[in-house]
């Protein structure tokens, strides 16, 4: 039975009716410029080693990195990030291994300029939990985390991956104040071009898991990070660290982990017009592979929850399907 009647002169799905149609009116696009890859780095030679909780991400000792980076460069992704895999013979309480000039980052960072120069961007994670025995992202002294002596480091450190030839300065570990040293301290070294993209939203997560055994610092971790890492239950806060951070030097700010806060994503875009990216962590990955996997979701769903981040507001992504969609975002 057909039921005919009177409809407005206004029907939505005209613009949906035809595929041409629907990419001259899309509001929000995918692209490579959005994309970020992480990358793990690990010591030795001739070395690509699989991470279990992660499938399909590989630690790269330095003479192998060509093999993702080249693939990054070709799909022109504007930039990878560094993490380290330290040996736990480098590991002390106060994280040291972090300022060695000579370090796994600062030779992973060198070989690269050398090797693309200018082609794809560097950006490095700053921040104590790769290089600390008790996993934490500062000094711990009597089970309390020390603010002021942790940025002390944190200068340091980020001074030293500038030197090496660090584009992007990334603090991820939440201590209060680091952002307006680490500026003072680049712009006094005649670093002033050197960007900050601040981690000012990172949440005390659950998802973080995989990534914390990728980088060797899960099974050292003593308790957790709730009193530096933001409690989940909150938004409003995220607006006075990001204002904090701002006022303070940030040219760039993230919001991790991405997917389950989507709201914070654009309430700190429609605050501040500044940009933002978002870190697909970890856990977001896992999960999703593990989905396409068992047949629960196809590889499409990737491009679409990647989508959702933009339309949130995000101008880009760190995920670790960076390189495996790029191809089809061409």
């Amino acid at each position: 039975m057909i039921i005919t009647g009177k409809y407005p002169n206004l029907r939505l799905r005209r613009n949906r009716n035809s595929d041409w149609s629907r990419r001259l009116v899309r509001e929000n696009t995918l692209s490579v410029n959005d994309l970020i890859l992480p990358i793990f780095l690990v010591e030795g030679k001739n070395k690509k080693q699989s991470i279990k909780s992660m499938p399909e991400i590989y630690r790269y000792s330095i003479d192998r990195l060509s093999e993702v980076v080249d693939k990054a460069v070709s799909n022109r992704i504007p930039m990878v990030a560094l993490f380290p895999y330290t040996n736990s013979k480098l590991k002390n309480n106060n994280g040291t291994e972090s300022l060695n000039e000579d370090n796994l980052v600062c030779r992973a960072i060198q070989y690269i300029k050398k090797k693309y120069k200018n082609s794809i961007g560097i950006m490095c994670d700053v921040a104590l939990d790769p290089y600390t025995s008790h996993g934490h992202d500062g000094l711990l002294h009597k089970g309390k985390i020390l603010n002021d002596e942790t940025v002390e480091i944190l200068v340091k450190q980020s001074l030293l991956q500038a030197q090496m030839g660090c584009d992007v300065i990334s603090p991820s570990d939440m201590m209060d104040g680091r952002i307006g040293e680490i500026r003072k301290s680049l712009d006094k070294n005649k670093f002033k071009n050197v960007q900050i993209l601040s981690y000012a939203v990172k949440f005390a997560s659950s998802f973080y898991g995989p990534f914390r055994n990728a980088v060797g610092s899960n099974s050292l971790l003593k308790g957790d990070k709730k009193t530096y890492q933001m409690d989940y239950s909150n938004n409003l806060e995220s607006l006075r660290e990001v204002a904090l951070d701002i006022k303070e030097g940030a040219d760039m700010v993230m919001v991790k982990p991405g997917m389950p806060y989507l709201d914070i994503i654009r309430m700190v875009k429609d605050n501040f017009k500044i940009p933002v990216l978002a870190y697909q962590v970890s856990g977001e990955y896992s999960l999703i592979c593990n989905g396409i996997n068992k047949g629960i979701v196809d590889k499409s769903t990737i491009i679409e929850i990647l989508t959702g981040f933009k339309r949130a507001g995000a101008n880009a992504v760190v995920t670790y399907f960076a390189n495996k969609i790029a191809k089809n975002l061409k």
